[in-house]
């Protein structure tokens, strides 16, 4: 038996263990930059066609390479209203087929390429000019330094081959409910199930394991995963909570299904890898081990898809049963109308979906302006009775409250832009994020010169019992009614994407400019009437066809922004 140099092992085999870490991090990330725009379009396109969720989450998750980040965004759209649960459980068994992608990468012998692709993707990372060449520059960096610190964990663990304690000790692995164990409790750590079957393949590789024990352990990494969507969940929507469940139920049964038949298993994963007859004893084990664990895995993850997908319904009424309904105070309805809807911590690491939740969260702010503008009076002068008055005075009153809740989400959007700012963004990326940026402080702009500039007016006028004359009102109300329209296809336009209603603002400008010359006119002519309250009742008006014509300056503000991005797109690509 060979002596055992604890210390130069123990730092190959951390350090190796980080650069894997590491470089499956780095490829995780440059892949989701790399497709983010065609994960976000794949995503926004889900039906509920079960067989589409899966074949989508394993698309997706084959791109990012993380099973735990497809289930954490597929709670993020439940909380945010953009997918219910039925849509979501196809996505999350899918998730568990394409995260066996990197394994399969992992098994193939490519390790001695290591250090090339660690110097031709740094090159091509710093070097590159175009965004999704650093990308993909990015992404072969990664998956350099995933083979590397194999390559590393391999060379420190090696002297333990004919280290007697050590071998003894991995044959306790042979106990399948301890090897899934350990293998849930260590990716629970490390929130990886790709990295925690690559671990298991470098051990495999040295012969350390049995083909059974590396599928136990396999298995154990896929309950271990739903720790990370679990942990995403917590706080949110009982649907979000509902989804985590379901991922939760499908992986455990996944397992326990397939425990009476892991010799099966092991014994149709042997009959489709390569086998090495001219080699024996444990060069034998760690030539073929990697493969066949690798293909188990895949088979398993398959196989278990295949089997449940017919009965998505039955997971979704265990996670209703297990986590029910229950019905919102109205205090917490009132948190729930002010706090974010649309934007998500979990969809930070994927720029692409995060701007256009930002966008959506916007579109909220957006429509409270509008209702503000709703519920102003067409001009707070005229009231034939104390109730008239009292209806007015809540609406006033209302509106205030309004802008309330367009301070809250106006704070909460800019902090949420602001903290994509963590991680590199493409410029199109940062060209998009400052024009939100700028959107949301026009629309902010707009509710608080409604507050500040026309409700002390309304107020002043109600208590006062100003009068405007008819022919006035309906001037003034045909103004509003223009900018209001402006401001709701601002709105609009901004949700859905839709360049016609930014042009539909800015040609509105005629329109309201000639009606605004209508206003002058008649003022021109109702000042040589002598009427002692004329004066006091011209600069009320004035005022408040003032305030109007502002709103209308930042409408026209945010229909050149949105306008703007077509340009910016144009020059990116």
């Amino acid at each position: 038996m060979s002596e055992i140099h604890y210390l130069p092992m123990s730092v190959g085999l951390l350090g190796g263990l980080a650069i894997f870490l590491y470089g499956m991090e780095k490829m995780s990330l440059a892949l989701k930059r790399a497709a983010g725009d065609k994960m976000r379009t794949i995503l926004a396109r889900l039906t509920s066609n079960r067989l589409a969720g899966v074949v989508t989450g394993a698309g997706v998750t084959a791109v990012i390479q993380s099973s735990s980040v497809t289930t954490v965004l597929v709670v993020g759209f439940i909380s945010a209203g953009l997918m219910n649960l039925s849509q979501a459980v196809g996505v999350i068994m899918g998730a568990n087929i394409g995260t066996t992608v990197t394994a399969q990468i992992i098994a193939f012998k490519v390790t001695k390429a290591a250090l090339a692709m660690v110097a031709i993707g740094f090159f091509l990372e710093f070097l590159a000019k175009r965004d999704i060449n650093k990308h993909y520059g990015s992404m072969l960096f990664g998956l350099g330094l995933i083979f590397l610190g194999m390559n590393m964990m391999s060379e420190a663990m090696s002297p333990l081959r004919t280290y007697q304690p050590f071998i003894e000790l991995m044959t306790h692995m042979d106990n399948v409910l301890l090897s899934i164990l350990v293998a849930a409790l260590f990716t629970a750590l490390i929130q990886s199930s790709s990295a925690t079957t690559g671990i298991i393949i470098v051990l495999a590789g040295q012969g350390f394991i049995s083909l059974e024990s590396g599928i136990a352990l396999a298995m154990g990494a896929n309950i271990g995963t739903c720790i990370t969507a679990l942990l995403a969940a917590i706080g949110k929507s009982r649907e979000a909570m509902q989804a985590a469940a379901v991922h939760i139920s499908f992986n455990v049964l996944g397992v326990v299904l397939w425990l009476p038949l892991l010799a099966l298993l092991s014994a149709i994963s042997i009959g489709i890898s390569p086998s090495y007859p001219q080699l024996v004893g444990i060069d034998k084990l760690a030539a073929e081990l990697p493969r066949q664990i690798a293909n188990a895995n895949t088979l398993f993850n398959l196989l278990n898809t295949v089997l449940m997908v017919p009965f998505a319904g039955a997971f979704v009424w265990l996670a209703r049963k297990l986590i029910p309904h229950r019905s919102a105070s109205p205090s917490e309805k009132k948190a729930k109308a002010i706090s974010p809807k649309y934007i998500n911590e979990s969809f930070i690491e994927t720029p692409d979906i995060a701007l256009d939740h930002a966008q959506l969260e916007l579109g909220r702010v957006g429509r409270r302006v509008c209702n503000m503008l709703d519920l102003l009076p067409p001009l707070a002068m005229n009231y034939a009775s104390s109730a008239d008055k009292r209806t007015a005075l809540a609406k006033l009153n209302q509106i205030e409250s309004i802008e309330k809740e367009v301070d809250e989400l106006h704070a909460a959007i800019l902090a949420y832009l602001g903290r994509l700012r963590t991680a590199p963004l493409s410029d199109k990326q940062s060209n998009q994020q400052i024009k939100l940026i700028s959107i949301t402080d026009q629309m902010e702009s707009a509710a608080d010169l409604i507050v500040s500039g026309i409700l002390p007016l309304a107020y002043k006028a109600l208590n006062e019992g100003t009068t405007a004359s008819p022919m006035m009102r309906r001037i003034l109300d045909s103004i509003q009614n223009r900018v209001q329209q402006a401001m709701l296809d601002c709105v609009n336009g901004i949700r859905r994407n839709d360049d016609a209603l930014a042009h539909k603002v800015l040609s509105a400008k005629r329109e309201i400019n000639s009606q605004l010359n209508s206003v002058l006119a008649h003022q021109a002519e109702r000042l040589a009437e002598q009427n002692p309250t004329r004066l006091r009742i011209f600069r009320y008006e004035m005022e408040w066809v003032e305030q109007l014509k502002r709103i209308y300056t930042l409408s026209k503000r945010i229909a050149k922004l949105q306008l703007r991005k077509r340009h910016l797109i144009v020059n990116d690509n």
